[in-house]
């Protein structure tokens, strides 16, 4: 069910911290298919009864939108004195009502493509774009959102891909994205000033603008996760949930100044609404204000005791006549990601689609406060850069309005059985460091020229093995030994570990059939996070050169395969690095692993 908000009316605004600017009233007219607000400064048209936007008019120009688009579009708010307008949708599904399920909801606007050609998701991610008219020009490939430009309007684009997916953002960064048209310099831009209402986390990753000219709000769908990202009801089960609001925000500039200011004023909007939120004007009682909302602050440190002590932010815990010593090394949680989401297990953020989540980073020394928090009961969890695996609260949080709750000191034990031997990649969720090939230079899109992706061009798909090569000192043959293995992404996958025996038909270790991220196919670095801990008896390894073989067995589609995050060889746990004390400082007497890593198809 779609709740259409009524408007706000008389509202002050004061821009950007200027003095306040008093603005006409929010006029309203009601013609006989359509009502259309006007505040001054824009005006738009929405259809009667459905509530559709078909029309908006600013700086000159009668509409920005394109004539002939039917997306629907539903909760509308027009502010007196703002350049832009809000929109957002309430979602309520009675108790009783039948069996559904649901992959995607968004709002979209489809503009004026002789205007808008010029299209910003990022500092580093803006070009002129191709049209709609040069993608129908152009030859599908391997899915329909990929076409290669065979005869685009503007020339300087012929031969490359375009694609939708091309153009994605985490959640975390999605925060503003558009258009410019250069005549008369005009912006339309959506801002998204709270991630609260959107699914599965400040990672996860969907569309933003694209080729149509199209500029989207998505508030949940199923890309870059698959099927467990699918919102399903069942047994008549009751839910409401509030989708916004987001900004449309228009800005203008005179005649003969650069247009590409544009965006910077839109980003400089995008910080005034972040910090205005929540917001203060829904009429919605569903739509709770600050002082209605909690707060939940604490901080998070990590022990593991076999990680390197030779780090700046080593907190010594007991100091005891003046010489120190570790009994237990606490590391603080530096850029860790903390949030709140409904109860589950550790890592089910990266799923959930039904309720709030509330995100945070921690400080450099693992402080953390989550403000503007809805009233219901989370638990609290984190992830830390670095660090493998994911930390959960043993204990949930029940978050009253204007509750403000301390947690104090909070301590992430992350997944290990033994000290370092040897270790692969960075633990931060996705694929970025890992080796990608040259791509064929006749299906590339410029803008990511200097981060390739990988097409070998002949159709032929099979099986990949990579080889990590690796010599031992000292094997303790009675003893266990750990392969962590985290990955970024997995598409119908099935990842095989055999050790020192490539022919072996039973693998040590599989993953069993697992992803449907499709995040290959979407030019993502991650999708959804998976972690293994294999072990690995001492009688399977040798002294001299070991060869742990990795086998991506699915292969007969470009599109299955699996993204690795990062892969370490932990010793047995009787194997404890120490440490002795040496003074005010210590020494380590773990040694140093050698290791090669090759790649074989």
């Amino acid at each position: 069910m779609l709740q259409l908000e009524r408007i706000n009316l008389g509202r002050i605004h004061k821009h950007n911290g200027d003095d306040e600017i008093y603005y006409p009233p929010v006029q309203l007219r009601v013609l006989e298919n359509h009502v259309v607000l006007d505040n001054g400064i824009l005006n738009v048209t929405l259809s009667t009864p459905g509530g559709m936007i078909t029309g908006i008019e600013y700086n000159g120009i009668d509409n920005l939108l394109e004539y002939e688009y039917k997306e629907n579009n539903r909760g509308f708010i027009m502010l007196r004195g703002y350049s832009g307008f809000y929109s957002y949708v309430i979602f309520e599904r009675l108790e009783g009502w039948p069996d559904i399920n649901i992959s995607q909801g968004r709002i979209a606007f489809k503009l004026q493509h002789n205007l808008f050609q010029y299209m910003a998701v990022s500092d580093d991610r803006q070009r002129i774009m191709p049209t709609t008219q040069d993608r129908e020009k152009g030859r599908v490939l391997d899915y329909p959102e990929a076409v290669l430009l065979t005869n685009p309007a503007n020339s300087f684009l012929t031969g490359e891909v375009d694609d939708k997916y091309q153009y994605s953002s985490d959640n975390k960064d999605n925060r503003v994205h558009g258009w410019m048209c250069s005549d008369p310099p005009t912006g339309f831009w959506i801002i998204t000033p709270s991630n609260e209402f959107k699914t599965a986390g400040p990672v996860k990753q969907d569309l933003t603008s694209h080729a149509g000219p199209i500029s989207l709000s998505m508030f949940f769908s199923t890309h870059y996760a698959g099927q467990p990202l699918m919102i399903e009801f069942r047994n008549g089960e009751p839910w409401k949930k509030v989708f916004g609001p987001v900004f449309i925000y228009l800005n203008s500039v005179l005649d003969g100044e650069d247009p590409l200011t544009l965006w910077a004023d839109a980003k400089e909007q995008m910080i005034i609404e972040t910090e205005s939120w929540p917001y203060n004007f829904p009429v919605s009682d569903d739509f709770p204000f600050a002082e209605q909302r909690g707060i939940v602050s604490g901080r998070l440190l990590v022990r593991d005791r076999y990680f390197s002590w030779l780090t700046s932010d080593l907190l010594i815990k007991e100091i005891i006549v003046g010489r120190f010593y570790i009994s237990e090394r606490l590391i603080t949680a530096n850029s860790a990601y903390i949030g709140l989401a409904p109860p589950g297990e550790p890592g089910s953020w990266q799923t959930e689609n039904k309720g709030y989540q509330f995100w945070t980073q921690s400080d450099v020394m693992g402080y953390f406060k989550i403000s503007g928090i809805r009233a219901g009961n989370y638990s609290l969890y984190a992830w830390v850069p670095g660090f493998i695996g994911d930390y959960k609260c043993n204990f949930e949080i029940n978050v009253e309005p204007g509750g403000k709750i301390r947690l104090g000191n909070l301590i992430y034990d992350p997944p290990r059985n033994g000290p370092t031997l040897w270790e692969i990649g960075i633990p931060d969720r996705t694929a970025a460091e890992f080796f990608v090939p040259d791509p064929n230079p006749r299906l590339m899109n410029q803008l990511y020229v200097d981060q390739p992706d990988k097409n070998l061009g002949d159709k032929t798909y099979v099986p990949t093995t990579w080889k990590i090569m690796f010599g031992l000192e000292n094997v303790d043959i009675a003893a266990n030994y750990t392969l962590q293995i985290a990955l970024a992404s997995a598409t119908d996958a099935e990842l095989q570990v055999r050790i020192n025996d490539e022919a072996r038909e039973t693998p040590h270790f599989s993953t069993g059939l697992i992803g449907k991220d499709n995040a290959i196919a979407r030019h993502g670095i991650h999708g959804l996070y998976w972690l293994y801990s294999v072990g690995i008896p001492g009688s399977l390894l040798v002294g001299t050169t070991n060869t742990i073989f990795l086998t991506q067995s699915r292969g007969s589609s470009p599109w299955k395969g699996i993204m690795y995050d990062y892969i370490r060889l932990e010793a047995p746990s009787s194997n404890i690095q120490t440490t002795r004390p040496c003074g005010d400082s210590f020494i380590s007497t773990t040694s140093q692993i050698a290791m090669h890593v090759r790649r074989e198809s």
